[in-house]
């Protein structure tokens, strides 16, 4: 069922178990990752895709259970898997698409235990500078919005109780891995009574919004602690959690255009905040 092969990578040989049989147990972690009724998300198992998220996995404090892929990802990961302590299997890109049930076109995963939940008192307490979301549920944005807060030098990032799963396969592919390097926290609810934590703290809650009684984010003085509050597409912040916010701030646009995509416009807030 399975046989052994030297894998070349670019600080010389390393040598993986070659795995030719999709039923192989070892790349259970891996299994239908698009099932509902056994994604590897419900069993507490994180998935990262792609060479570039799999090196920062790597690089993380996440405990990886394995990584597996086809010989030309492996290679061109080359010591970032010498260190790594858990297994790596090569495989061809059938057995791999056969596997996770369709066509990898990444070429590599790993999988790697969830970690434990972080108090958002403590994340609070360990900076000065956030981003809040509430009922963000769009994987794609919510990947993004941890893109652009890794890019801007944020301290942390903070969910409201209908948030969607920032260590989702798709959030953390969107992420390019940056949800790993991260830290975020859920607020417990009441929501959004539960912004207090941060105001108790002296962080600022600012809500972006396009309404035209906000302030222009030009003319915001950031201060030493500020978190920016983002809601959903399409809906935008709650009438409650704007009224529990310290300040509304908008961003100035062309006539006729009222909005922009939530991680773009987070974009543009931390870019204007934080420098």
């Amino acid at each position: 069922m399975t046989e052994r092969e030297t894998v070349p990578t670019v600080g010389g040989p390393f040598t993986f178990p070659m795995i030719t049989d999709a039923a192989d147990v070892r790349l259970d972690d891996f299994r239908a990752l698009i099932d509902a009724n056994v994604r590897p998300d419900r069993r507490g198992i994180i998935i990262a895709e792609g060479v570039n998220v799999v090196e920062r996995l790597t690089r993380s404090t996440y405990r990886i259970k394995a990584i597996v892929g086809v010989e030309s990802k492996l290679t061109a990961l080359g010591p970032s898997l010498a260190g790594v302590q858990a297994p790596v299997y090569c495989v061809d890109k059938w057995t791999l698409s056969d596997v996770v049930g369709f066509r990898v076109t990444r070429g590599i995963l790993a999988a790697a235990e969830r970690p434990a939940a972080v108090d958002p008192e403590c994340l609070i307490a360990s900076g000065q500078r956030f981003v809040v979301l509430e009922a963000i549920n769009d994987f794609e944005n919510l990947g993004s919005i941890f893109r652009n807060a890794a890019a801007f030098g944020l301290d942390g990032v903070l969910l409201d109780p209908r948030c969607a799963d920032p260590l989702y396969r798709r959030s953390v592919r969107v992420s390019m891995g940056y949800v790993f390097a991260m830290p975020f926290a859920v607020l417990a609810d009441p929501w959004p009574e539960s912004l207090q934590t941060l105001q108790t703290a002296g962080v600022r809650v600012l809500a972006l919004t396009p309404r035209s009684e906000a302030s222009a984010l030009r003319s915001v003085a950031a201060g030493d602690g500020w978190a920016v509050l983002l809601g959903a597409e399409g809906p935008g912040l709650s009438d409650a959690a704007l009224r529990a916010a310290d300040e509304w701030v908008r961003i100035p646009m062309a006539d006729g255009v009222d909005s922009l995509n939530v991680a773009t416009a987070g974009a543009v807030a931390f870019a204007a905040l934080a420098t």
